[in-house]
């Protein structure tokens, strides 16, 4: 296969052995969220929960219906974030991973819903909660009802820290659009991997909002909101899972324990 990153030619096998990062420029190419939870978990330990819901094309928006169908059918799932429970270094965690190969992972109602009941779980069982993002922002073929999510998963994470419930967020290729302004952009702890495209608007729209048209070349990247201070930290896919097995052990459940 050819890096998307350098355009250098990969064994497939060594590239997966390498957890899909380029051995030769380092680029990190998108994982699915099944391989998310692989290298991320204790092995066996992740329980998936709420797998049945399932977006209902209420506005009856031109071909949405059938093109919900084709994601489905290629993914396996019924929407663009997979959540449930699991562990990592043996410390339980409330986990949402969004997958970018279902429709973009587009926030409709029900990515909205599993992000929330993601956090409300780690609430209620005390435990830290992880939410990995891979969006293109709101989905627009469910109109208001997309861009309702980012306040309900907003309203999730106040409460999360009212009653101090530890919510890390891991930016990944790419986090954009709603999922940016929302639940991705507001937790305790926020990582990103290497070169992850960050934005809300699309570079077209923000080269136009710059002055003169001119933006920094590593603009809307990982690197540009680590410097800035949109995030805390930029961590590569190899050390990810330690760093946030050192995070939930520091963090602990809520109120600290």
């Amino acid at each position: 296969m050819q890096c998307l990153g350098c355009k250098k030619i990969l064994f497939s096998v060594e590239f997966k052995q390498n957890l899909r990062v380029c051995p030769h420029c380092g680029f990190h190419h998108r994982l699915s969220a099944s391989e998310r939870i692989e290298i991320t978990f204790d092995p066996g330990s992740f329980r998936e929960v709420d797998a049945d819901l399932r977006s209902i094309d209420t506005l009856e928006f031109p071909d949405y219906a059938a093109k919900l169908a084709q994601a489905e059918e290629r993914v396996d799932r019924f929407d663009s974030v997979v959540c449930g429970e699991a562990t990592i270094m043996e410390h339980p965690v409330s986990v949402a991973i969004g997958d970018f190969a279902f429709m973009g992972g587009s926030m409709g109602s029900v990515a909205g819903e599993k992000v929330a009941r993601t956090l409300e779980r780690a609430i209620d069982k005390r435990m830290p909660a992880i939410v990995f993002t891979a969006s293109g922002g709101a989905r627009m073929q469910e109109g208001l009802l997309s861009l309702m999510q980012m306040a309900k998963t907003t309203a999730a994470v106040q409460r999360c820290a009212e009653t101090r419930t530890p919510y890390i967020c891991v930016l990944t290729d790419p986090t954009t659009g709603g999922v940016l302004a929302s639940y991705a952009s507001i937790a305790d702890v926020i990582l990103a991997e290497p070169q992850a495209l960050i934005a809300f608007a699309g570079a077209r729209v923000s080269k136009q909002a710059g002055v003169g048209g001119r933006v920094p070349d590593d603009f809307q990247s990982s690197e540009f909101a680590l410097a800035h201070g949109m995030i805390d930290r930029v961590v590569v896919r190899k050390e990810l899972r330690s760093v946030l097995g050192l995070l939930v052990g520091l963090l602990g459940g809520a109120d600290g324990r």
